[in-house]
């Protein structure tokens, strides 16, 4: 679609209640926001999508037949519904029960009730992914531009390396965790480092450390994309040569701010 705005999004909201959705469907309309069609349950949203592709799903954590972890993961694993972004509408704050539905590439979790610069803020992330704009940098081509994404979740490193290519990126590289990274810095240069802090075999702070220190390179930009909570281990990576961080999920306008900064010459 060209010229896409949040008028235009057709939207399918997963939500068992019948307060909550009217509710919800009625915050989505004073957004500015026309289509929204309703559902209760997983089964149900899969059903729709089979015969007509919205532009968001958006869906509450706890549904009659599955969670909505389950259903993102449902919609990843169709190749045909791989890329549509989901927003999670949920008042769940337990750690162990969003951050798989982090990890699997979410342009926004709001809570329960939100405010309504929460949900302009989601759905100008699902118009960015739907028409990108090319990141603007006077002294370097893109083109040229290289980058490493490093993160052991699969679909984490395909949402952050779709949002990159939206913004004009094409040399992406990837790794599923900081030691394949370390393997590949070692023969290659990069441009830049976007990577998860939590992975298996070696994390991202393990990763700075032998960035800045074994290799000695205090130049390249490293981008930190995580959704840890542990204000110690934040501080200790703040503190490791870190260029930036964000967290997960991402606004990918934040992102585009945060490498225009950290790229300057």
């Amino acid at each position: 679609m060209a010229n896409i705005e949040i008028s235009n999004l057709a939207i399918l909201l997963v939500e068992p209640s019948t307060t909550q959705l009217k509710l919800i469907q009625r915050s989505l309309q004073d957004a500015g926001v026309r289509s929204v069609d309703g559902v209760g349950s997983g089964k149900k949203a899969l059903e729709i999508m089979e015969k007509f592709t919205p532009d968001l799903v958006a869906s509450t954590m706890y549904l009659p037949d599955m969670t909505a972890t389950e259903l993102v993961r449902a919609m990843r694993e169709t190749k045909r519904l791989y890329d549509i972004p989901f927003m999670l509408i949920s008042s769940e704050t337990e750690f162990k029960a969003l951050d798989p539905v982090r990890q699997a590439g979410v342009v926004a979790i709001l809570p329960k009730p939100f405010g309504r610069e929460e949900l302009r803020r989601a759905l100008r992330s699902t118009v960015e992914l739907l028409e990108p704009h090319e990141l603007e940098l006077s002294h370097l081509d893109l083109n040229d531009v290289r980058v490493l994404v490093v993160d052991d979740s699969s679909t984490s490193r395909h949402y952050i390396k779709k949002v990159l290519t939206n913004m004009g990126i094409s040399n992406i590289n990837t790794a599923e965790n900081g030691l394949k990274a370390a393997a590949m810095l070692s023969l290659d240069d990069y441009d830049l480092i976007v990577t998860d802090l939590n992975m298996p075999e070696m994390d991202g702070l393990q990763l700075i450390e032998y960035v800045r220190q074994r290799l000695g390179n205090l130049e390249v930009p490293i981008v930190m994309v995580t959704s840890e909570q542990d204000d110690t281990r934040l501080a200790n990576v703040e503190h490791s040569g870190v260029s930036a961080m964000c967290n997960k999920p991402f606004d990918p306008q934040s992102v585009r701010e945060i490498l225009a900064r950290v790229m300057r010459p």
